[in-house]
């Protein structure tokens, strides 16, 4: 029992480093920003920064609650896709039927994702690149195979949740702090918290302490599937439309965003906090990657983007690895 205990502080205590490591990463690209490039710290940087990667802190937030009980989310990029498409089609009857019926349509892949997960007994890995697969399919289709459905023209409030501001914060922005304050209360103040935690832990052990783990892991899925619904919403009005080629390749930036914020992909240990952190690094890496071209220094097409993602995911992949193994033998 002691050992057990020492082990698993241990664990916190290097995730602890982990996370406090990012945060110090963050705030030197920050400073450096500032003093190498002009127009780094204006306002409309900021606001363009914000505007453009809450979606991507959005997805990552669920992916976090996902992969702290232990389970992946492959399919959330299609499901932003889709609600993107699902939010075009709607906004001619409201923002609010929008806004609700692309969460709504994000939910629903989550559920058949946590129900055939839990119900049917198929690994988390499988089961969501097959919804990954239908539900990209399912957003084509609603699009009559086209590039992009376009949102109602006279809808001005749609448009304004993608591209408005409020208290001069871009209002995703502020959708995207709103959604990490209620992750953050979720998932420290509440008992479904300890109780996701728990099953990232050991799923065996929550069974046997009579936690309902497939009740919580129906509840992730949903959950991180409502979240990317929310991003495909802004996604459309930012752009004006429904893009159901969108959202490629999401999912591994979310992932990337979780991890490199220190949350173990093995579940049990991480911090919604933490996660915002991570998104944004990766986030602001680009945004530097795009002031560096601007000066005529480097040439990096969006294509090194997904390189560099790829990248972080397997180095800080490799360094939890070799720290669970100190952890182990310690």
């Amino acid at each position: 029992m002691m050992l057990s205990t020492a082990v698993k502080n241990q664990s916190r205590l290097l995730t602890r480093v982990s996370q406090f490591g990012v945060l110090a990463a963050l705030v030197l690209l920050i400073i450096f920003g500032a003093l190498r490039y002009t127009g780094f710290m204006s306002e409309y940087n900021f606001s363009t920064f914000l505007r453009y990667n809450s979606m991507f802190g959005l997805v990552s937030l669920g992916m976090c609650f996902v992969i702290l009980t232990g389970g992946i989310d492959l399919s959330v990029g299609s499901v932003v896709a889709l609600a993107s498409v699902v939010a075009a089609l709607l906004s001619p009857y409201g923002a609010l039927t929008a806004v609700l019926g692309a969460m709504a349509a994000g939910a629903l892949i989550g559920l058949i994702n946590g129900l055939i997960i839990t119900r049917l007994n198929i690994q988390p890995f499988i089961t969501t690149l097959a919804t990954l697969l239908g539900a990209r399919g399912l957003a084509l289709l609603l699009a009559n195979n086209q590039g992009g459905v376009g949102v109602d023209p006279n809808n001005a409030a749609f448009t304004w949740l993608g591209q408005g501001n409020l208290l001069h914060l871009p209002v995703p922005g502020v959708m995207m702090i709103v959604a990490f304050v209620a992750g953050s209360v979720l998932l420290s103040l509440t008992p479904f918290g300890r109780h996701a935690l728990a099953v990232g832990g050991g799923e065996d052990a929550s069974k046997l302490m009579g936690l309902p783990v497939n009740r919580i892991k129906v509840t992730v899925y949903v959950l991180s599937g409502a979240l990317a619904g929310l991003a495909g919403l802004i996604l459309a009005s930012q752009l004006g439309a429904g893009q159901p080629t969108e959202g490629v390749g999401w999912e591994l930036s979310a992932i990337a965003g979780v991890v490199v914020g220190g949350t173990l992909l093995t579940g049990g240990t991480g911090s919604v906090w933490s996660t915002l952190v991570g998104a944004m690094l990766l986030g602001l890496i680009f945004n530097i990657l795009n002031f560096e071209n601007g000066k005529g220094v480097i040439s990096l097409s969006p294509y090194w983007q997904s390189v560099i993602r790829g990248a972080f995911l397997l180095l800080v992949v490799l360094l939890q690895t070799r720290l669970g193994r100190r952890s182990d033998r310690s």
